[in-house]
């Protein structure tokens, strides 16, 4: 199977400014590279809990377009028990809430009933679509973006059924830390 011709993530960034109303991100991976590689996420796996990033460019960009009304959220897909990775996504998860971005946790067990996609998303606006390629070790390689409005639409319908069964972060990391 060819793949797609992919671009470097950094070229969609702009999309997280430019957006109109609505940004949905769906992760499906059990981890990233990105995060084991980091500080925080070494901390994390010596006990120390993450402190909220409320200056990181991420979560100020996130305050300030919910401020103008654009709504972010995101699902992210675990396992039972959720793996290191997963774990740390909810614990870090409040300091993306703090800033206005609706976090949501669904089972992977739920999302194989589901029917959802097997691959890390973005949605813009219900009509942007970025599929992103990540590799066996995690780690993003590429993103496509899709404006196909069969391919949109199907992400539409994914988010929107996942969301319906949906928990929020905070109530599942809640359950996590005391089972730990």
């Amino acid at each position: 199977m060819t793949l797609p011709p992919l671009i470097p993530f950094d070229e969609i960034i702009h999309l997280f400014s430019e957006f109109e109303h609505t940004a949905f991100r769906l992760e499906t991976r059990r981890g990233y590279a990105t995060d084991r590689q980091g500080q925080r996420f070494q901390a994390f796996m010596q006990g120390v809990p993450p402190q909220p990033e409320p200056g990181h460019p991420w979560n100020v960009n996130v305050r300030e377009r919910s401020s103008q009304g654009a709504h972010f959220s995101r699902i992210r897909i675990i396992d039972e028990p959720p793996t290191d990775g997963q774990r740390f996504l909810m614990a870090t998860a409040a300091g993306n809430v703090a800033a206005g971005e609706d976090i949501r946790v669904l089972r992977r067990s739920q999302a194989q009933h589901l029917d959802l996609p097997d691959f890390d998303l973005w949605l813009f606006d219900s009509r942007t679509l970025v599929r992103f390629h990540i590799d066996d070790t995690d780690t993003t390689v590429g993103v496509e973006v899709i404006d196909e409005p069969v391919q949109v639409l199907a992400a539409c319908r994914a988010r929107d059924a996942a969301w319906r069964c949906a928990t929020p972060t905070a109530e599942v990391w809640a359950q996590v830390r005391s089972s730990v």
